[in-house]
């Protein structure tokens, strides 16, 4: 029977909250963790922050002190959640193996969200950002086989490759560029709305993990490469968040995004491999019930709404992590040349010479050297090539193949 968490039994509220030792959970072994149980934690971790920023901004819209109760209440336990979630990343993992992880989980999680996408438009839109995520991963994994010594094969295994997306140079675009047109609620899939809440949670952890890491090297071309990326993780973020509808009320709002966690941990819960993890997994699913349960009575106190009126009958096709090679270098064959023209997608080759986009370009790009481009100039000089993993055979844009 296909899981409805509308009509299931949570964890009630007065019995969620957990002291300091329940609270510090043992992190995972970064040696034999499986790379997918990584990129389910780092995912998660972005989910609850996503959770606890907008239970902040919904708070410092409204003046209803009962409803500022409620917020605050469910806010403590997903805090508490975030630090249970975000707390099994090991201290012996680096700034820069942690940022591989991030990576794969942009690459990864987008091109599974792409190929279940039933909005077209959106499903570009994912396409997208993942070929410049994909390049991102291939510039931090030659930072870090320089740097570190390490191969990000060993973090990634043979799930993801390794090699150049769009190039990062060229993703830098002005930001009207950015934004894209909203997926309606009304007449859409409601899978479309939770995909967008998805991702955008995602891509926004990934740009506040930038923020907060990136000046942490004391190598100036580590510092200069996680700049230069940390800038277009905010463009992914302007990117997604557009896809949004932005007339939801606050209260559908909330509901979308206790649904969207009932629906992310129920998906984890179905692969994860560490018993240890799965139980956390099924432990936030049942408290995230009951915080369903509550926006969905407060959806109907404050909107007049019945909140089955925008949320599937049951929870969709399981998110999973899984291996998408294959997929990736169909949309690197045919979608690596595109750029953004307004809420559209273009060649880059037929942007016309006084396009905003070359304006912008040569803002942010001045005479001094690109770090995206610089670090593979560098690896080539320290280590006579580049850093690449590329199980699948030659790269599918003969221009980005290696030289021999």
């Amino acid at each position: 029977m296909a899981f409805n968490p509308l009509q299931e039994r949570g964890i009630p509220m007065d019995k969620q909250l957990r002291n300091w030792s329940e609270l510090t959970v043992g992190p995972y072994n970064k040696l034999d963790v499986h790379p997918y149980t990584q990129c389910r934690v780092i995912t998660m971790n972005g989910i609850e922050v996503e959770s606890v920023i907008f239970s902040h901004q919904f708070a410092r819209h409204s003046d209803d002190l009962e409803l500022k109760r409620q917020l605050a209440m469910v806010r403590r336990v997903e805090q508490q959640q975030q630090k249970a979630v975000n707390w099994l990343t090991p201290g012996e993992a680096s700034n820069l193996e942690v940022t591989i992880g991030y990576e794969q989980v942009a690459v990864d999680l987008t091109a599974w969200v792409a190929r279940s996408e039933p909005d077209p438009y959106a499903k570009q839109c994912y396409d997208f950002g993942m070929l410049e995520d994909f390049d991102h991963l291939y510039r931090y994994a030659n930072l870090l086989d320089m740097l570190e010594g390490k191969k990000a094969r060993d973090i990634v295994k043979d799930l993801t490759e390794i090699m150049p997306g769009r190039p990062t140079v060229v993703e830098h675009r002005h930001p009207f560029d950015d934004i894209r047109r909203p997926l309606p609620r009304k007449g859409g899939h409601p899978l479309s709305q939770l995909h967008a809440l998805t991702i955008t949670a995602a891509e926004q952890q990934t740009m506040n993990y930038y923020m907060t890491v990136g000046n942490r090297p004391t190598d100036p071309l580590a510092r200069a490469l996680y700049m230069e990326i940390a800038q277009i993780e905010e463009q992914h973020v302007s990117h997604y968040e557009s896809m949004m509808d932005p007339t939801a009320s606050w209260a559908e709002m909330l509901v979308m995004h206790e649904y969207n966690e009932c629906y992310l941990y129920y998906s984890f819960m179905q692969t994860e491999p560490d018993p240890r993890i799965r139980q956390l997994w099924e432990l936030h699913l049942n408290m995230e019930i009951e915080h369903l349960r509550l926006a969905c009575e407060l959806m109907r106190k404050l909107d007049k709404m019945d909140p089955e009126s925008i949320l599937p009958k049951e929870l969709p096709e399981p998110v999973r992590f899984e291996s998408n090679r294959e997929y990736v270098r169909e949309v690197l064959g045919t979608q690596v040349g595109l750029t953004a023209d307004g809420i559209d997608f273009t060649a880059l080759s037929k942007l016309p010479p006084n396009h905003r986009y070359h304006d912008y370009q040569k803002a942010v790009h001045d005479d001094l050297s690109v770090a995206s481009e610089q670090v593979i100039r560098d690896h080539i000089k320290a280590k006579g090539g580049e850093y690449r993993e590329q199980p699948g055979g030659r790269h599918p844009v003969n221009e980005l193949e290696a030289a021999e």
